[in-house]
């Protein structure tokens, strides 16, 4: 199948991206969102983004000519004639069986339906439509301009040639897909999450302070960035919530939400974006640890194990 034009649900952080490297790649692109300024929002970060890389000389074309590629809207039937339409509306799968629900019987039937989902189960989302044969997973990573990789989720029910469409497709907006099964977390996150738990469970436990076991891993693994980094840039309550997902799954305590970070969610303490997580952003460029804060419960947590 080719793919000529492509629908986004969603224009935040990751649907916004994904919009624009389907544009810059030379595509067709129709972003829906409930409201204006949602899109407008969302929007004017492709924008900024296109700028940046038309200043490091990394754009091939001129940002307008990307821009022009570019529709927004609140309507649904826009998305009629798109051959592909990606979902990255919020990580919630009775929200995104509705959406998919909803549009099962205004999209062409040929088309590919995909989820940017990190954690919930494709055949799941697939079973809210009437064609699971043309349903595939398309996990891109944040930023989504910046990271070269995409995994092509394939359910038990997706067809061959669209399973090889989606991946083709992957590679046409200049990522490096990667091939993997309907297996909850997929490859990165069924690999990271437990890491990311594990150093929160190592903090509560009193092995390091944040910062030392934010150093440790990045100077002795080579890591970009250490665990509560990571943490506050992915979004804690993001991390907490696929936790739920992915031992609902599996069933096995390396995927089970330590206590710190279950009582920072509901404290609002979701990271970069909040203002506040494992480190205080008051100023983003010199973020402070939060150890004077969380090192209260920590050290309650490591006695309770003790006794």
């Amino acid at each position: 199948m080719n793919i000529r034009k492509v629908g986004v649900l969603g224009c935040g952080l990751m649907g916004s991206g994904i919009a624009q490297v389907s544009a810059t790649a030379g595509f067709d692109v129709t972003v829906l969102e409930v409201e204006q300024k949602f899109l407008d929002k969302g929007f004017a970060g492709i924008e900024k983004s296109l700028a940046k890389l038309t200043e490091k000389g990394s754009l091939k074309e001129t940002p307008q000519a990307v821009r022009a590629r570019l529709k927004g809207s609140t309507r649904r039937e826009d998305l009629a004639d798109c051959d592909l339409v990606i979902e990255a509306v919020i990580e919630n799968a009775e929200e995104k069986r509705k959406i998919y629900s909803a549009l099962d019987g205004i999209v062409k039937k040929d088309a590919i339906f995909a989820s940017n989902t990190s954690s919930i189960s494709i055949t799941e989302l697939m079973t809210a439509t009437k064609r699971p044969e043309r349903f595939v997973g398309l996990h891109f990573f944040n930023p989504v301009p910046l990271m070269k990789l995409v995994e092509v989720v394939r359910t038990i029910a997706t067809s061959e040639d669209v399973y090889e469409t989606a991946y083709d497709f992957g590679k046409r907006v200049g990522k490096v897909p990667v091939r993997t099964s309907d297996k909850s977390g997929f490859i990165v996150n069924r690999l990271l999450v437990p890491y990311l738990l594990d150093a929160v469970r190592a903090y509560e436990e009193g092995v390091g302070s944040i910062e030392d076991i934010d150093q440790a891993m990045k100077l002795g693994c080579g890591y970009p960035m250490g665990p509560f980094t990571l943490l506050d840039f992915v979004g804690l309550d993001t991390t907490y919530y696929i936790t739920h997902v992915m031992f609902e799954e599996f069933k096995e305590r390396r995927f089970a939400s330590p206590p710190l970070l279950k009582r920072m969610v509901l404290a609002g303490w979701y990271g970069r974006k909040s203002g506040k997580g494992f480190y205080d952003y008051k100023d983003p460029q010199k973020p402070v640890a939060q150890d004077s804060a969380l090192r209260g419960f920590a050290a309650e947590e490591a006695a309770a194990k003790i006794a």
